[in-house]
């Protein structure tokens, strides 16, 4: 067989050409591009939806560290199960079991962050063309990880009690979706929570027209006002796919989430996974097990509760002190983030150059729509800011906004 000789003077590979028509559907996240600028000391970030990094649990990680290698190595340092590690799965069921999710072990997936989960939802439904409901604005990373699988996103858009299910019939009537995706609690980017009212009427609706839900859950246990309401998959056990994770409470670092469906639905997921990273790491998930069983979650998550309320007031009464006329927000009862609605000829993307000139750093509201509506809207983190650093940012970014409305 003759061998392809590489000539004189010949160019190297065009990786243009080798790389798969779906790399084309890929984008960046705009939060870590945002995160680039936010590296400068000076500048106060209300970008990033990171949590309290200074009340990550080092010291208990340490000991469960020590603890998993000093017992467990020849297990820790393995192969696992594609399912994930029994006790924490165990766990897990105990956990959601509070909130009145009943499930069993066979029913849920580990997976590396609930961003895998959203992953490996796309990749056993979508299809190209394949029609995907969501609210608007959505979470980004949802759309990050569904993008490469080509469908068409169809939305509802929210007001202050969460996706305006009056309008979701008339939409399946027109659209034959796979599925709808719904952040419930504190969404990501808005901040607003999904009426009790509305949750009923969005399962019966689904239900009826056949389509499953995708319930993404990462902030549920960060309430720090009102009542707890019912998960979607507590109305309907067989209809709802049901995410959440430990990023926001463990440690985001560990990436760590889960993903609870039906049993023939895990099969799938499970084939997905096996096909993308074999299994979550053991060693980590072991590690988390020795925390959580240990009881220090749960008191761990009550204090970051204080701690996110105090921050959150702070924004909000430092909004009202400095942001001029004409500019709305959002007020959440627990989770990250608030969303920000200024007037419509301000665009938010051209406005970070003014916001990042006074030393303050927002993500624009584009950023969560499919289609890039959004454009007077912004998404601000209370989260991993401390409350003096909070006002002199909302100081900041009052200042940038009188100087683009004046």
């Amino acid at each position: 067989m003759a061998k392809r000789m590489r000539t004189e003077g010949a160019e190297g590979v065009d990786w243009d050409r080798c790389y798969a028509r779906r790399t084309r559907r890929m984008t960046s996240s705009i939060i870590r591009e945002i995160l680039k600028i936010t590296q400068q000391p000076e500048i106060i970030s209300f970008g990033g939806g990171m949590p309290a990094s200074e009340f990550f649990l080092a010291r208990e990680v340490e000991e469960a560290c020590h603890y998993v290698l000093a017992n467990e190595a020849q297990k820790a340092l393995q192969y696992g199960l594609t399912e994930g590690y029994p006790p924490l799965k165990a766990y897990v069921v105990d956990r959601m079991r509070r909130y009145g999710i009943v499930a069993e072990e066979d029913d849920i997936l580990i997976t590396n962050g609930s961003q895998q989960a959203l992953d490996l939802v796309g990749r056993i439904f979508v299809d190209s063309g394949d029609v995907v409901l969501t609210e608007a604005p959505t979470y980004l990373g949802a759309l990050q990880a569904w993008n490469v699988y080509g469908p068409r996103y169809v939305t509802v858009p929210l007001d202050d009690d969460g996706m305006i299910v009056d309008q979701l019939e008339g939409v399946l009537e027109q659209e034959q979706a796979k599925f709808i995706y719904v952040l419930p609690n504190f969404h990501n980017p808005a901040g607003v929570t999904l009426s009790l009212e509305r949750r009923k009427k969005l399962v019966e609706i689904a239900a009826h027209f056949g389509v499953c839900i995708v319930e993404d859950d990462p902030y549920g246990e960060l309430r720090f006002e009102g009542e707890d309401l019912p998960p979607l998959v507590t109305l309907d056990r067989g209809n709802v796919l049901y995410l959440s994770t430990f990023s926001k409470t463990l440690s985001p670092g560990m990436r760590l989430g889960w993903i609870t469906a039906p049993k023939e639905v895990i099969g799938r997921l499970v084939q997905a996974k096996q096909g993308a990273d074999l299994h979550t790491s053991t060693f980590v998930q072991m590690v988390a097990n020795d925390v959580c069983q240990r009881g220090i979650l749960r008191p761990h998550v009550l204090k970051l509760r204080q701690v996110y309320k105090e921050r959150r007031d702070t924004m909000l009464a430092s909004m009202e002190k400095y942001f001029p006329p004409g500019v709305s927000w959002t007020r959440p009862q627990g989770g990250l983030f608030l969303w920000v609605t200024l007037p419509e000829h301000v665009d938010t993307t051209e406005f970070l150059k003014v916001a990042v000139e006074e030393k303050v750093a927002f993500v624009p509201g584009p950023a969560f729509y499919p289609d890039g509506r959004g454009r007077n809207c912004m998404r601000l983190s209370f989260s991993d800011v401390t409350p003096e650093v909070i006002e002199e940012g909302i100081r900041r970014l009052g200042q940038a906004l009188v100087r683009e409305f004046g």
